[in-house]
């Protein structure tokens, strides 16, 4: 049963690496076109800029599920590489707590201002207005995906700590 969920877990982090994949897309032609249209063409675009912004917070968001999927996490190398799978349990463990208590109140708040955000109907204050309210809305959910992907990689710890090798993926 807990393969199956894992299994979820991970092919969730797998579709939002690929929804990654085209933000960065989008990114580079826009911001290529966005330069294009203000330098070369002397026509600044009226809503490029803050779509960016958007697609970059969405990238945040997504990015994050996708690099602790795949173990890509900045880490402290130095002490954490050399060490057994035994030791890098235990200090996967160690930090776990902290990256709960870091996503339960970007859940927490999070869910508070999209429900404000909702509720005001928010747009951004520019000459195109554009919805902030889906934005803020996929932040606490990226966060409870991440936080779920923390639980399975805590609950992998715990084995590795017991049985003293990594589980098979």
């Amino acid at each position: 049963m807990w393969r199956k969920v894992e299994g979820l877990f991970d092919a969730i982090a797998e579709i939002m690496g690929r929804i990654g994949w085209l933000l960065v897309l989008y990114c580079m032609i826009f911001g290529v076109t966005d330069v294009f249209l203000r330098y070369v063409m002397n026509a600044p675009s009226m809503w490029i800029g803050t779509t960016l912004q958007a697609a970059m917070v969405l990238l945040a968001c997504v990015g994050g599920a996708y690099a602790l999927k795949h173990d890509t996490f900045v880490k402290l190398d130095l002490f954490y590489a050399a060490a057994s799978e035994r030791t890098q349990a235990i200090l996967d463990i160690l930090t776990a707590p902290f990256a709960v208590l870091f996503l339960g109140t970007l859940i927490w708040k999070g869910i508070d201002a999209a429900k404000l955000s909702i509720m005001l109907n928010q747009v951004t204050p520019t000459a195109v207005p554009i919805p902030i309210y889906p934005i803020k809305s996929v932040i606490p959910l990226a966060g409870a995906i991440v936080l779920l992907l923390v639980i399975k990689n805590l609950v992998r710890d715990v084995r590795t700590l017991v049985t003293g090798h990594k589980p098979a993926s």
